[in-house]
C-alpha cells in the first residue's frame, strides 16, 4: 500500500560556490556549534560568570569533539575504510561522526581549558547540558541531507523518501522512518526539560549534565533499534544500543553519588561591575563577585578594589552626617556657649588660624584616621 503522504528528501546536499563545495552536513554541525555557544554564553552569564568564557572553551571543545566523533565512527565501522579506502577516514565532511566519541573527547578538551583558566569543570558541564542537546538536534539534520541513518520501511504520513539503492533500502519500498527527525525532536524536548529542572532544582557538580546523558541515551536506545543501516550486533542488539545502556547506567550512578559533593564551584574570572569599582551590587544579587549561589568570590584583584569601595562608602557616610538637620539647625544657646569657650582659650585657636594662612605645623594638617574595614573583604 503506497503511503498517503511522505517527507521528501533533498535533491542535493552539496552546493558549489565556485571551486569550493558547501556541504549541508558540515553546515548543520557548524550551526549547531554556534547555537550551543550562544545558549551556553547566556546561561553562563546568568550563573554569574564572565562573558566570553564559553566561547573560549569552545575553541578547545570543538576540535577535540570532531576528532573524537570521527575516531569512534572509524573504530566501530572500520570495514567501511579498511583495507580498501583508508584515505576516506579524513573525509569527515562526507559524514560519519559518533556522538559518543564527540562528547567524550570534547569533554576532555573542555576539562583541559577549565584547568588552565581555574574554572570548575562540573559548573561548565551543567551550564552546557541543554545547549549540547540543542546542538545535537540541529546536527542531526545533516543525516537528512545525506539520506543516511534512516529507519525501517513505513507507510506513516511522515515517512521519509529515500532514493533506491542506498544501504538499508528495500526493493519496491520508497519511504522509511525518519530517525533523524525523531532524534532531533527528542533532543529539543530534552533540552526544554533540562532547563525546567535546572530552574526548579539547584542541581550542581555535574548532576544536570548527568541527567542530559541519561535522557539522551534513553532516547537513543529506542531510535537505534529503528535503524536499518549496517552495524555490528551483539546478542541481537546493535553496538550503539549496548553503548547507550552502559552510559545510561553510569550517568544515573553519578547523578545519585554526586549528591554528597560539597564545596564551591569556581567560575574563574568574574565580570567587571557595571558601575566601576564603586558600582558593586548592594542587594546581594548574582553578578560580579558571586558564583551564582550568593557567596562572595575572590576575583584575585587584591585589596585595591575593596579599599576603594570602603573609602567611597565612608565618604558618602561623612557627607550624610555633614548635611544632617542636627548640624544645620543647631541650638543658638549652644552656639553662644561655644563662642564663650573659644574666647577663653585663644591659644587653642591659634594653630588653626596659622594653618589656614599656610604656615607649616601641626595645626595645618589633618591626620587621616585609618579605616579599620579597608583591609577586610
Amino acid at each position: 500500500m503506497p503511503p498517503l503522504a511522505s517527507i521528501p528528501s533533498p535533491s542535493q546536499g552539496v552546493w558549489d560556490l565556485g571551486p569550493i563545495p558547501i556541504r549541508a552536513y558540515a553546515l548543520c554541525i557548524v550551526l549547531g556549534v554556534i547555537v550551543a555557544v550562544w545558549i551556553g554564553e547566556r546561561r553562563w552569564r546568568a550563573r554569574g560568570g564572565a562573558a566570553g568564557t564559553i566561547t573560549d572553551l569552545a575553541v578547545w571543545a570543538v576540535p577535540f569533539g570532531l576528532v573524537g566523533g570521527r575516531l569512534y565512527h572509524v573504530i566501530t565501522d572500520w570495514q567501511l575504510y579498511f583495507p580498501d579506502r583508508p584515505i576516506d577516514v579524513l573525509f569527515i565532511w562526507k559524514g560519519g561522526l559518533g556522538i559518543w566519541g564527540a562528547i567524550a573527547l570534547g569533554g576532555v578538551g573542555v576539562w583541559i581549558a577549565c584547568r588552565r583558566n581555574g574554572i570548575s569543570f562540573t559548573a561548565v558541564a551543567d551550564t552546557l547540558a541543554p545547549a549540547v542537546a540543542v546542538a545535537q538536534a540541529i546536527g542531526r539534520w545533516g543525516n537528512y541531507f545525506n539520506q543516511e541513518l534512516f529507519g525501517g520501511p513505513t507507510t506513516l504520513p511522515w515517512g521519509l523518501e529515500i532514493e533506491p539503492g542506498r544501504p538499508g533500502t528495500v526493493e519496491g519500498i520508497s519511504t522509511y522512518h525518519p530517525t533523524f527527525l525523531y532524534e532531533s525532536l527528542w533532543d529539543l524536548a530534552l533540552a526544554g526539560v533540562l532547563v525546567l529542572i535546572g530552574r526548579r532544582f539547584a542541581l550542581r557538580y555535574g548532576r544536570l549534565f548527568a541527567l542530559y546523558v541519561a535522557g539522551y541515551t534513553l532516547g537513543r536506545f529506542w531510535i537505534e533499534g529503528l535503524r536499518v543501516d549496517p552495524a555490528h550486533h551483539i546478542l541481537g542488539m546493535r553496538l550503539n544500543q549496548w553503548t547507550a545502556i552502559v552510559i545510561f547506567v553510569c550517568a544515573l550512578a553519578y547523578f545519585f553519588l554526586a549528591r554528597k559533593k560539597t564545596g564551591e564551584e569556581s567560575l574563574g574570572a568574574l565580570p567587571e561591575p557595571a558601575g566601576g569599582e564603586t558600582g558593586e551590587a548592594l542587594d546581594g544579587s548574582e553578578g560580579a563577585g558571586t558564583d551564582g549561589t550568593g557567596s562572595v568570590a575572590d576575583d584575585g584583584s587584591g585589596d585595591g578594589k575593596s579599599q576603594g569601595g570602603n573609602a567611597s562608602i565612608s565618604a558618602l557616610a561623612g557627607a550624610a552626617q555633614d548635611d544632617s538637620p542636627e548640624t544645620d539647625e543647631a541650638d543658638p544657646a549652644h552656639q553662644r556657649d561655644q563662642a564663650d569657650e573659644a574666647d577663653l582659650t585663644p591659644a587653642a585657636a591659634a594653630p588653626v588660624a596659622n594653618g589656614a594662612d599656610g604656615d607649616q605645623g601641626d595645626g595645618g594638617r589633618t591626620e587621616a584616621v585609618p579605616d579599620q574595614e579597608a583591609g577586610q573583604r
